[in-house]
């Protein structure tokens, strides 16, 4: 309730499209992302692991799908998440920490690890 006694009509959950983008909402939507990304490639990398310790056949094939498109897309995405995820999380415990606390340094720190991911995402690229 506000001064008067009426009720505020506001969302009773956080909607994407009632908050401004910021950031550090990018910051911390994208490391829920990239956590998840990492989860979901575990079989992945299990399924691989346990293909090329098979026979030198099955060594060749996943050598062979990695060096293809899914394969070198599946990496590059792997190699972003987690770098994404390292560094934001060390961001994450800084601020917890006590550093970096207010609202310029956090939306500072936001944007050099969203920044410093892109040029690594690039690099991935590139060396793929």
């Amino acid at each position: 309730m506000n001064d008067t006694g009426k009720l505020k009509l506001r969302p009773l959950s956080p909607r994407l499209s009632v908050y401004r983008w910021q950031a550090t909402m990018v910051a911390s939507l994208a490391h829920r992302l990239s956590g998840l990304t990492l989860v979901l490639f575990v079989p992945l990398y299990l399924w691989l692991l346990h293909s090329m310790t098979g026979s030198p056949a099955s060594f060749i094939r996943m050598q062979s799908w990695l060096h293809s498109g899914p394969g070198k897309l599946s990496l590059w995405l792997a190699g972003v998440a987690l770098f994404y995820h390292f560094c934001n999380g060390l961001r994450f415990l800084a601020v917890g920490a006590g550093w970096c606390e207010s609202r310029q340094l956090m939306r500072l720190s936001a944007r050099i690890v969203i920044g410093i991911t892109v040029l690594t995402a690039a690099l991935f690229g590139l060396m793929l």
